[in-house]
């Protein structure tokens, strides 16, 4: 049994009620020394709040990224984790494993590394840590041998995640897990192989609730629509208010619409489509009731990350609608993904995020370098603010000189089009 370092600061994350990945390590540190090792690492770090850990890339044969190797700055120390690194897994379509799979991985995270495996949040990778330089190509070549396939790193596209969509979910305007196996077979060699300035990220919600955090979180969020009228079942909003009563639907739906859109009168409920911002809270709260319309597809938003450089980002919409449902539906989708990468691979920052490297050339240039027209719907918030910024008054950041006007019209100066005063 390995001697466990001291660990107070650690110790603290056992109390409470939840479980505590402390413990397990702890319980997994009497059979394998460098999960010890790691303990006395992290409490380190705890106690001086700094990160001992020097990160990179490790390319696998056939492979340009997948393996986060992480090196110790503390190898004297802790010589069993100076090399700790992460081979990341690409997970079953659907985010379901047999058993027999999960075992298997088991297995080969036992054999080849610390014997600690992680579900990765933000694109359902399953993590193998603690390996070493030779170990992580071991584990490599075993996962690819039993039909594994590794996921993505540096700068590189990510590992594709979604909800759950029509497989669970009567809400989803399109078919999440479909279209994330199409983009996945699609760009595998862009997963495979870092070639762009930074790290891109698609992840698909099948409605605006948002499931996958697609906003907040991937560099292209793909959000479910729809552009008809929603659909309403007069029958079960009058079955609804005799159970929750009128004034409830007045407090929890009506009332709360960002547009103020619905009516109820008469026990009837009539909504205003044309300024319906399909938030999904009415649906939410009525779901049998209320129920998206009938056209469906996808919001295409551009530009949303976590933190690091610039802070956390959401995106912004880059096309209010495509219909995707048809296989050239998904074809014109990768069409401009390709253009998109084209554009921001030529012109891009190295580390630059496809969202900061908007933020420093302008949307306008965006849009003219990925070859889309503007859209009144691209406006941040168009209902807030009436002031729209033309960038070609303010200074160019990327062409030089401006090479066009702007194409507004000034009242003052009668032009071709004449005096329609």
């Amino acid at each position: 049994m390995t001697d466990l370092p001291d660990t107070p600061m650690l110790d603290q994350l056992e109390d409470g009620p939840w479980p505590s990945f402390v413990t397990d390590l702890k319980r997994l540190a009497e059979s394998k020394a460098a999960v010890g090792q790691l303990l006395g690492q992290l409490e380190r770090s705890y106690n001086k709040r700094w990160n001992y850990w020097t990160g990179t890339v490790l390319n696998l044969k056939g492979y340009g990224g997948g393996v986060l190797a992480r090196y110790s700055d503390l190898k004297d120390e802790f010589p069993e984790v100076a090399q700790f690194h992460t081979v990341r897994v690409i997970e079953p379509s659907g985010y379901v494993y047999s058993t027999e799979a999960l075992r298997e991985l088991c297995d080969i995270s036992e054999k080849h590394s610390a014997g600690i495996m992680q579900l990765h949040g933000m694109t359902g990778d399953i993590l193998l840590l603690g390996s070493g330089n030779e170990s992580t190509h071991a584990a490599g070549e075993e996962l690819m041998e039993k039909g594994w396939d590794i996921g993505g790193s540096g700068g590189a596209l990510r590992t594709l995640s979604c909800c759950i969509g029509p497989a669970r979910c009567e809400m989803s305007c399109y078919d999440t897990m479909g279209l994330t196996k199409f983009l996945t077979d699609k760009f595998i060699g862009e997963l495979h192989r870092p070639e762009f300035p930074y790290k891109f990220k698609f992840k698909l919600s099948g409605c605006a609730n948002d499931c996958a955090n697609a906003m907040m979180r991937s560099d292209m969020p793909l959000i479910g629509t729809w552009r008809d009228n929603i659909r309403i079942d007069q029958d079960r909003v009058a079955g609804f208010i005799s159970v929750k009563g009128e004034q409830y639907v007045i407090d929890n739906v009506v009332s709360r619409c960002p547009t103020r859109c619905i009516t109820l009168s008469g026990g009837r409920m009539e909504i205003d489509d044309d300024n319906c911002v399909h938030c999904m809270h009415c649906i939410n709260v009525m779901h049998s009731a209320l129920r998206p319309g009938d056209d469906r597809g996808v919001t295409i938003l551009i530009g949303g990350k976590r933190s690091l450089k610039i802070g956390d980002m959401f995106a912004s919409l880059l096309v209010p609608f495509m219909k995707m449902q048809t296989q050239e539906d998904w074809e014109e989708l990768a069409a401009l993904v390709r253009r998109i990468w084209e554009f921001w691979t030529e012109y891009a920052l190295e580390h630059e995020r496809v969202g900061e490297f908007i933020d420093r050339i302008s949307m306008t240039s965006f849009l003219d370098g990925v070859g889309l027209e503007p859209d009144p719907q691209m406006v941040i918030a168009p209902r807030a603010n009436s002031y729209i910024k033309f960038e070609e008054y303010s200074t160019p950041r990327m062409y030089g000189e401006p090479q066009k006007k702007p194409n507004v019209v000034d009242r003052e100066v009668i032009g071709p089009e004449g005096d329609d005063s």
